[in-house]
């Protein structure tokens, strides 16, 4: 018996590697070539879906948009999420803007109202607000508060205040008014200073977005996976 059970095993070995090559060919995600929306050039590890081919060439996370051929957005956000202006790949960041923000505060449409939900409860990962941006923070209150003030056609008593360093851990405790409720849309703010009364422009300028450097692709995944049962399988015959 001790001899076939050593075979079986020499065959497991010599196989597994086998199998998992020709999986890993068999699914194995090509990137898509880099192609222009409008004045961006989209590349890995973002990519445009070929709507014909009906097939994907990157993470869906990583999606984009072409509106019209010329509006690139990021999917993964919808499309009242992040409109993008520019990607930098070396340094693994891009500019968006909130498109939903931009139209909840343009005070020339009637459209203008006081959103719930602050930008980044629209981002999950690999995306995150660059530490670098500043905040606007708006304010929905019961009575006149001594903030400049936005105003809206669809809302009143709105403030606005600027400046605000933005926290990794969403604590703004400090900038809390009583009988207001409040919303935080980051920002780039010019040598760390930006002007309330310019709310309109510092929201359509964007703000910087961060995608994480620890992704690692399914292939990889894969690979230690296929480990894992070679040696599993090698424990079983010696036992």
């Amino acid at each position: 018996m001790a001899p076939a059970c050593w075979f079986l095993v020499f065959v497991w070995v010599w196989w597994l590697p086998l199998m998992l090559a020709g999986a890993k060919e068999e699914h194995r995600v090509e990137y898509c070539p880099a192609e222009r929306c409008g004045n961006l050039t989209v590349s890995n590890p973002f990519w445009i879906a070929d709507g014909e081919a009906g097939r994907s060439c990157g993470p869906s996370d990583f999606q984009v948009s072409c509106l019209n051929d010329s509006n690139p957005f990021l999917l993964s956000s919808g499309f009242t999420g992040f409109g993008i202006m520019d990607i930098w790949y070396e340094d693994r960041n891009l500019r968006v803007v909130d498109v939903h923000k931009e139209e909840d505060f343009n005070v020339s449409k009637s459209s203008c109202n006081f959103p719930s939900w602050n930008t980044s409860s629209k981002l999950a990962l690999p995306f995150k607000v660059n530490p670098t941006n500043l905040n606007l923070i708006f304010y929905k209150c019961t009575k006149t508060v001594a903030l400049l003030e936005v105003r809206c056609v669809n809302a009143s008593n709105m403030f606005v205040r600027a400046g605000v360093r933005f926290d990794e851990t969403g604590n703004y405790h400090d900038y809390v008014l009583e009988g207001c409720d409040a919303i935080v849309v980051p920002v780039m703010g010019s040598s760390g200073w930006a002007n309330a009364s310019d709310y309109e422009q510092l929201i359509s300028r964007g703000f910087l977005l961060a995608w994480d450097e620890t992704l690692q692709p399914a292939t990889a995944r894969s690979e230690r996976r296929g480990k894992k049962i070679m040696l599993i399988g090698r424990l079983n015959c010696l036992f």
